[in-house]
């Protein structure tokens, strides 16, 4: 006579069971790993370190063989260059953050997420949240360089926590928009090529290097109200402790047009183009 050896069963878990299966916070906790993957993504890369060498490559680079001149004119340049120094850094993280949706394209990452059960706009936050911690480096790392060529905070705590919020607003805004160019370009070639360029430029045609006066007539009205020198006239006057609505009013206006076009884009191409390779 044979004996039966009773078989196994399956018993599938019950989803109902919290401790099995909780469906509590899930954009969260996916948006808190892809975050984490990012980042250790970005170290890995070196990210971070050039967010160090960054500013104090454009400190030194501006700041050496412009001081004298400044000074003839009565200007201390370590106050009035800093605030271009910290936004040259946090626009360098835009570019940055196109390179790293460039390669999560091409690489199949963003495909990859696109089959899987993952909370809309999860991987755009992460990538966001990672752009807004390579910002933060750079600022850090910007005001303590400027700290050992001068540069000091002469207002209140609220004037020195604004001058730090506003600029990591503007690297988030630019991040926005470049992350979005990243998901479109070719490849991070053509990322760097269609935004290292206009940065530059409109860097150097600001008042944040040099003074308005120091531009031909011709090129003054241009220098005066582009974006980036509201950006810095108003960073100035934060530093030095008297902000005015004057000078804020203008960098708000530009901060949240240039926000509301990105946020705009962001969310049509992470929804529209999550399928393309």
């Amino acid at each position: 006579m044979t004996t039966q050896v009773p078989q196994p069963r399956l018993t599938w878990p019950d989803r109902d069971d919290p401790a099995v299966v909780t469906t509590r916070w899930v954009f969260l906790r996916q948006w808190k790993t892809m975050t984490a993957r990012a980042i250790r993504s970005a170290h890995k890369e070196g990210e971070f370190t050039i967010a160090i060498v960054m500013p104090l490559v454009f400190a030194l680079g501006f700041y050496l063989p412009l001081r004298l001149i400044m000074a003839e004119q009565g200007i201390d340049y370590a106050q009035f260059l800093m605030p271009i120094i910290v936004l040259q850094a946090v626009t360098f993280t835009a570019v940055a953050a196109a390179q790293r949706a460039s390669l999560d394209r091409i690489r199949g990452m963003t495909r990859r997420l696109a089959s899987m059960p993952l909370r809309p706009l999860v991987p755009l936050l992460s990538r966001m949240s990672t752009s807004l911690a390579r910002s933060t480096v750079s600022v850090v790392a910007a005001l303590i360089f400027g700290a050992m060529l001068g540069f000091s905070f002469d207002g209140g705590v609220l004037d020195t926590v604004a001058f730090v919020a506003f600029a990591l607003a503007v690297g988030l805004v630019f991040a926005l928009g470049a992350d979005s160019l990243g998901l479109v370009a070719r490849g991070p070639e053509a990322t760097s090529q269609l935004l290292v360029l206009p940065q530059l430029v409109l860097g150097l045609l600001s008042t944040g290097f040099v003074p308005e006066s120091g531009f031909p007539d011709w090129a003054q009205p241009f220098a005066r109200n582009q974006p980036i020198s509201h950006f810095a006239t108003t960073m100035r006057e934060l530093a030095a402790g008297d902000p005015t609505w004057q000078a804020a009013m203008p960098a708000l206006i530009w901060l949240g047009a240039l926000a509301g076009v990105f946020v705009i884009t962001a969310y049509y191409v992470e929804t529209h183009r999550r399928l393309e390779p």
